[in-house]
C-alpha cells in the first residue's frame, strides 16, 4: 500500500513509519519541521529512512493547500493516517487561534485533498482530551463529549464530526482513533514522563500540578502503533470512534513512584496548583477497540518506563 502520514516525524508518526517501511509499504510523510519541539529531534526519527527507496519527505505545512497536494499529486495514496496538529492543551488556551488553523482547516484540507484525488480512507490521530472531565467511571465512545475544557480538545472533538460529514458526503471510510497519553521511544520532550526522567537523572524538582490523585490511561507507544496498523487494514464499517488506551489507568503519584523505582533515584517534588484544561481523570474502555482491531496492549507501565529508559541511554551513548 501507498500510505501518507501528516506529521509523520513526530514522535507517533515516526514509530507507524518504522513499522509500515518494515512491511514494504510505500510511506509518504508531510512534516512541517515547526520548532514546538527542538526539529533536529524529528530529523532524528526519520534520518535512518532518508535513502530507503519506499520512504518519501515533503516538508510543509498542510494549511498550505498546494503544498500537501504535491503528495497527492505524486503518489496513489491508499489511505491517510492524519496525525499533523498543533499540539499541547496549554499551548491551546494561550493562542487558540493558532490550534484552529492548524487542527480544524489543516484537517479539512487533508480531507478535501482526498475527495478531489479518489482517497477514500483516512485513520485519525484524535484524543482522549475530548472527554473533557467526564464523571463516568469508564470513557466509552458513546459518550457525549459536548463539554470540552481546552481549545485543542475542542478542535479534536470538531475534526472527529468533520469527518464524519465527509465520510457521509464522499463515500470515505474514517477511523478516528481516541488515544490515551501515549509514551516511550521519541516521545516530546515537554510531555511529562520524559520530562519527569530528565529532571530526576539531573537532581532537580519536577514540577507536580496538584495533589498527586489525577488519573491518566498511560499508553505504550508500540501499542498504539499497532492499534494504527490494525485501523489501516480494517474495512467493515464507514465510520467509527474508537478508543486506544493502556487498560490500566494509575495515578500521578504511582506514575512518578514507578519512575522512581526503575531509575533507583527519589524525585524532588516542586508542588503546584493544578493547570487550566487539565482533567481529572483519563479511562478507556477498550472493549470496541479489541472487538473490531483486535487491539491487545502488551505493556505495562513498569516495562513501558524500564523500555523507554533503556532507549535513553542507548540515544546518549550514540552521541
Amino acid at each position: 500500500m501507498q500510505i501518507l502520514i501528516t506529521g509523520g516525524a513526530g514522535f507517533i508518526g515516526s514509530s507507524l513509519t518504522d513499522k509500515l517501511l518494515a512491511q514494504n509499504h510505500k510511506t509518504i510523510l508531510i512534516d512541517n519541521m515547526n520548532d514546538y519541539y527542538p526539529p533536529e529531534l524529528k530529523w532524528k526519527n526519520i534520518n535512518p529512512y532518508i535513502n530507503n527507496p519506499n520512504f518519501k519527505l515533503f516538508i510543509g505545512d498542510i494549511c498550505d493547500k498546494h503544498i500537501a497536494e504535491q503528495a497527492f499529486n505524486e503518489y496513489s495514496i491508499d489511505v491517510v493516517v492524519h496525525i499533523a496538529a498543533s499540539a499541547g492543551v496549554r499551548a491551546s488556551i494561550s493562542n487558540p487561534k493558532l490550534f484552529v488553523q492548524s487542527n480544524i482547516a489543516g484537517t479539512i484540507n487533508i480531507l478535501e485533498l482526498m475527495k478531489e484525488h479518489n482517497v477514500k480512507k483516512i485513520v485519525f490521530a484524535s484524543s482522549s482530551s475530548v472527554y473533557g472531565n467526564c464523571k463516568a467511571e469508564k470513557f466509552t465512545e458513546d459518550l457525549k463529549v459536548t463539554e470540552p475544557i481546552s481549545p485543542y480538545a475542542a478542535t479534536k472533538s470538531a475534526c472527529e464530526q468533520f469527518l464524519y460529514t465527509y465520510s457521509k458526503l464522499y463515500d470515505m471510510q474514517a477511523l478516528c482513533l481516541r488515544f490515551f497519553t501515549v509514551y516511550g521511544p521519541r516521545q516530546r520532550p515537554d510531555l511529562a514522563i520524559r520530562k519527569f526522567i530528565e529532571l530526576i537523572e539531573q537532581d532537580k524538582p519536577i514540577p507536580v500540578y496538584g495533589d498527586g490523585t489525577t488519573m491518566r490511561d498511560y499508553t505504550y507507544i508500540d501499542d498504539i502503533v499497532n492499534g494504527i496498523m490494525s485501523a489501516i487494514n480494517y474495512d467493515k464499517t464507514p465510520y467509527e470512534i474508537i478508543n486506544l488506551g493502556g487498560g490500566s489507568p494509575i495515578t500521578l503519584n504511582e506514575m512518578i513512584a514507578t519512575i522512581e523505582k526503575v531509575l533507583g533515584k527519589k524525585a524532588k517534588i516542586e508542588s503546584l496548583p493544578m493547570q487550566p484544561g487539565d482533567v481529572d481523570k483519563t479511562v478507556a474502555d477498550i472493549t470496541k477497540a479489541r472487538l473490531l482491531l483486535n487491539y491487545n496492549p502488551q505493556t505495562t507501565f513498569e516495562e513501558g518506563i524500564r523500555k523507554f529508559i533503556e532507549w535513553r541511554e542507548q540515544e546518549k551513548l550514540r552521541k
